[in-house]
């Protein structure tokens, strides 16, 4: 079982989070660094992956609407379409080499979702995946979204799981560009009060165990990446 590193993070916005991404990628990519994955939870934040950065046809909201929504917009280098951050969603970014995970994106993609259905069973909601799309889904609604980039094999982004976050704020954008599909939360789902607190450890325990990580409970600073 290999070790890995996770950073809580805690609240972040999302500028710093990925500032750091990169520079953990870095240490990982030269093997200073062991796998580390950061979960973070983002204020308001709509972000564009390189598919759609031609075009914002998937973008509802004015920048007049955002701001009163106090929600921010990133152009970012991951895969895939328009998403959306915000409080009350765990967000989990593995930055992995792998050349140790057997150099398969689609694997990586696969045991990603496999670790949210696994959590996701534990609190009783039975999701699954949807083919060609990405993500984890319950019936016709995505409850976790995934989009990543690799070079190098080294991974970074990753994936969005909508704990309790303010659905209303997925009506500004068309999510993933999916028209036909909607969003759910596992609030609406088990129709009671879910916090990250409840949330994050099984997450963790479900990462372990598909990754065969052991992890290391470590700061920003244990990283020495300043």
């Amino acid at each position: 079982m290999a070790e890995a590193n996770l950073v809580q993070l805690g609240r972040m916005s999302y500028q710093e989070a990925w500032n750091l991404q990169r520079r953990v990628g870095e240490g990982v990519g030269s093997g200073a660094l062991l796998d580390t994955v950061l979960l973070v939870e983002h204020p308001p934040v709509y972000t564009v992956g390189r598919s759609a950065h031609g075009s914002l046809e998937n973008l509802l909201w004015d920048e007049k609407r955002r701001q009163a929504e106090g929600i921010d917009l990133f152009m970012v280098d991951r895969g895939g379409d328009i998403t959306y951050h915000g409080p009350g969603q765990l967000v989990g970014y593995p930055i992995l080499n792998l050349s140790h995970h057997g150099k398969d994106l689609h694997r990586y993609l696969r045991f990603l979702e496999e670790s949210l259905i696994r959590a996701l069973q534990h609190f009783g909601i039975w999701a699954g995946r949807m083919p060609p799309h990405t993500g984890v889904w319950v019936g016709d609604e995505k409850v976790a979204a995934i989009g990543v980039k690799a070079s190098h094999w080294i991974t970074q982004h990753g994936f969005a799981l909508n704990v309790s976050p303010q659905l209303e704020h997925f009506l500004g954008i068309v999510p993933c560009g999916i028209e036909d599909k909607g969003v759910t939360s596992m609030e609406r789902l088990l129709g009671r009060q879910v916090s990250l607190q409840e949330v994050t450890p099984m997450v963790v325990e479900q990462l372990a165990r598909v990754f065969e990580f052991q992890f290391r409970h470590v700061t920003p600073a244990d990283l020495n990446i300043e």
